[in-house]
């Protein structure tokens, strides 16, 4: 009995049956289902509170620690280095796959016939930004504005900034460091207490999704829907395999350790929603605060692995359904602009739909009207983006780690092995590296 009441309190567990349960009610009571929306939007609200706050404190920690600009640079021009060649990886996986399959061939859609209006709330948030425009929206009107509006790019600027001061101001920033220190581990207490909440949010995200959209109006689009799974799961097994076994740690155990987060994700369809989580798991497992505090932030969103294979995928889709003839160069250049306008995508469940609205217009040779066909299977398409990109930026975080020789080895592998490891017994290795110095002396049970 014991047993069983420890299995069920484990919130993986949790989360896990709730999306059993929402998916159900979705199927047998859509009216009720549909309501339920509420639920998982007050979850990623909480979150979201929370988002700002945690971000700053992370990334000007991890940089005031490195007490380096040398350091911040090696870290910073290598992070950005991996994250071009794994979502261009993503955006060539995705064309290539779409047009093997090629699940639009067929569907013969006359865009002028197709109803726009459904898609006027997202066309209507596209903007036609010069590289100026997004250079400058970069710089925010006051740091008070970056943290109300939740602009992740412009909260790591100013972050970036910060830290990099009272790096350079050495001693003297230790108060300032410190209050960030006890302001960061409070900010985690609130997360862990909001995380109480995820089967609930869970099950009400799901119900929503299954009861508003069903399973009936997709079945024309089911190949669409295959494709995305099927190719997500061949970068995450084959691709991040690949990366995992490089860096000398397995996948399969390193998603197991984060079985938590990534089945909120895929309640949630959110990668926004398990943020805070994260970087606790990835300095537990042996990242050094730095270089968590440092790519995870900026890998949000930069490195969208599952955004960009949906991007490539969903346009090529509207090209094959509309009928409308690309040449091997016209898919080439979807997928240029794609390496750019990707980079700009969030971590919210939506925020694919604008993006891919912007590059269709920007180009003009795939009918923009043709997001019509995606509105009743992008809600579902929504958690392969999320779990592929939280999956995408874990494994990046350990790669980078281990490429600047800021991951723990022994600690990783005994954490991933399920075994219990103290730092103390690989205090000569801490001390051997200056990004890895901020590791405390802790014994670490695995989780």
């Amino acid at each position: 009995m014991l047993r069983i009441k420890k299995f069920l309190g484990t919130l993986y567990i949790q989360v896990l049956l709730a999306v059993i349960a929402g998916a159900l009610l979705g199927l047998y009571d859509p009216g009720l289902g549909a309501k339920l929306k509420p639920l998982g939007d007050i979850f990623i609200k909480l979150i979201k509170m929370v988002f700002a706050p945690v971000i700053f404190a992370t990334v000007v920690l991890g940089i005031a620690k490195m007490e380096s600009m040398k350091e911040l640079g090696r870290v910073g021009t290598r992070a950005l280095l991996y994250f071009e060649v794994m979502s261009t990886f993503a955006l060539g996986l995705g064309l290539l796959m779409v047009n093997f399959i090629g699940p639009g061939n067929g569907m013969n859609i006359d865009p002028k016939a197709l109803d726009t209006k459904s898609i006027s709330g997202y066309t209507s948030a596209v903007k036609h930004d010069t590289f100026m425009d997004f250079v400058l929206n970069l710089i925010p009107a006051s740091v008070i504005d970056a943290f109300a509006k939740n602009e992740v790019l412009q909260i790591l600027v100013f972050s970036i900034l910060l830290g990099a001061a009272l790096a350079h101001m050495g001693k003297r920033s230790a108060p300032v460091v410190s209050f960030l220190d006890v302001f960061s581990h409070a900010m985690f207490r609130v997360v862990a207490v909001v995380m109480r909440l995820a089967p609930i949010a869970a099950f009400g995200a799901i119900a929503f999704t299954v009861g508003k959209y069903g399973f009936g109006s997709i079945i024309s689009l089911a190949k669409l829907m295959g494709a995305m799974y099927g190719t997500c799961l061949l970068f995450i097994f084959v691709v991040l395999n690949m990366v995992a076994k490089i860096c000398g740690f397995s996948l399969w155990k390193f998603l197991i350790y984060l079985k938590e987060e990534i089945l909120t994700v895929l309640g949630t369809s959110s990668s926004e929603s398990v943020l805070p989580q994260l970087i606790s798991k990835l300095e537990n497992i042996g990242c050094s605060k730095p270089v968590v505090g440092l790519v995870v932030p900026s890998g949000l969103t930069f490195n969208p692995d599952g955004q960009c294979i949906y991007y490539t995928m969903a346009a090529i889709f509207i090209a094959q359904a509309t009928n409308t003839p690309l040449t091997l160069s016209d898919q080439l250049t979807v997928m240029g602009v794609l390496m750019l306008t990707s980079k700009g995508s969030a971590g919210v469940s939506g925020s694919g739909f604008i993006t891919l609205a912007a590059t269709l217009a920007s180009l003009g040779t795939i009918p923009v009207e043709g997001m019509v066909l995606l509105l009743g299977v992008d809600r579902f398409m929504s958690e392969a983006r999320a779990l592929t990109n939280t999956i995408g930026n874990a494994v990046g975080t350990m790669a980078i780690a281990r490429w600047v020789g800021a991951l723990d080895m022994p600690r990783a592998t005994a954490i991933l092995n399920g075994r219990a490891f103290s730092v103390e017994t690989d205090g000569q290795h801490d001390a051997s590296n200056p990004v890895l110095a901020d590791h405390r002396s802790v014994t670490t049970q695995a989780i």
